[in-house]
């Protein structure tokens, strides 16, 4: 397999995993959100990734999760199962049950905690993939791996098999970049192309995506990505802009955290802000409710014209 045997392409959501406010799972906010999702022309979800809290799910609990999402999406948009595990023995288990349960496709970072040297990520992947045919799509997380997946690390993940694609969240841009251009010919690349200099690199040398906490633009995140296919440089660059000039309002540079919260956290709340059916964060994250936090998103929210001024708080 290589990058041709998928169509992975565009804005994907990291979608939220909904829970209530008893901290279970809120499959009907799921199906909700996933059908916004696609309304809003979205190109496909990554599901049980760092955004859908898989941390804080027993096995049983991601699976469940799987399975609501791939029926309910029944094949409109691609879906990506994240398998994510301190052991490709737990991963495979989650990527079987990914396949029999009819995914497009499964991710995984290299364990976490563990700090693995490149030998053994490499040891890693090449087992989960042999654990199923699916397509595999490989997730440098810095922050929740304590390891940073170069463009040479890359290249050597790409020659197993069914490794298909790269979704890559370096903090480290210049890295990116150099991995990108190395690998874009073999690999899907989803990645910050969404910036003025993403954009500008994109153009360049080629790109595939971007996977984002959800999404707060909605529509236009997956218009970025057709003005992009379709030509239209002034659009592209319009949303580049207004991205760059968004997110440092909202977020942590490299993007790990909310200013006023976790990332899942603040996410659900400015989901909620904006009336995305996102539930709530479950433990070991905690909500971000306290009324002067959300009075200042709230406020960065109405200044982007994402929220009307008189929102009731």
């Amino acid at each position: 397999m290589d990058r041709n045997d998928v169509t992975w392409r565009g804005y994907w959501a990291a979608c939220p995993t909904p829970f209530k406010a008893d901290e279970s799972y809120d499959p009907d906010a799921h199906r909700a959100l996933l059908n916004w999702y696609i309304e809003q022309g979205l190109h496909g979800v990554l599901i049980n990734g760092t955004t859908g809290e898989w941390f804080s799910q027993t096995h049983d609990e991601r699976k469940l999760v799987a399975e609501t999402v791939i029926a309910h999406v029944d094949g409109r948009i691609p879906v990506v199962i994240g398998c994510t595990a301190y052991t490709a023995r737990e991963a495979g288990e989650l990527a079987r049950h990914a396949a029999a349960a009819g995914a497009d496709g499964v991710e995984s970072t290299a364990p976490p905690y563990v700090k693995p040297f490149a030998d053994e990520i490499v040891a890693y992947y090449e087992d989960l993939a042999a654990a199923t045919a699916l397509p595999l799509m490989v997730y440098n997380w810095v922050h929740g791996t304590a390891v940073d997946m170069d463009a040479e690390l890359v290249l050597r993940l790409a020659e197993i098999d069914t490794i298909v694609a790269l979704k890559d969240s370096t903090p480290n841009a210049e890295q990116f970049y150099e991995t990108s251009r190395r690998v874009v010919g073999t690999l899907r690349v989803f990645g910050p192309y969404m910036s003025v200099r993403g954009y500008e690199e994109l153009k360049a040398h080629g790109g595939d995506g971007f996977i984002g906490g959800g999404t707060v633009f909605g529509a236009p995140d997956p218009q970025f990505w057709e003005d992009y296919w379709a030509g239209d440089d002034d659009a592209c660059r319009a949303h580049a802009e207004r991205t760059d000039a968004l997110f440092p309002r909202l977020w942590l540079p490299g993007g790990w955290a909310g200013k006023y919260g976790g990332y899942q956290s603040q996410l659900k709340a400015i989901m909620k802000l904006l009336g995305q059916p996102g539930g709530e964060p479950r433990r070991p994250r905690l909500p971000v409710d306290d009324p002067e936090s959300l009075r200042e998103i709230r406020e960065v929210l109405v200044e982007f014209g994402l929220l009307q001024e008189h929102a009731a708080a």
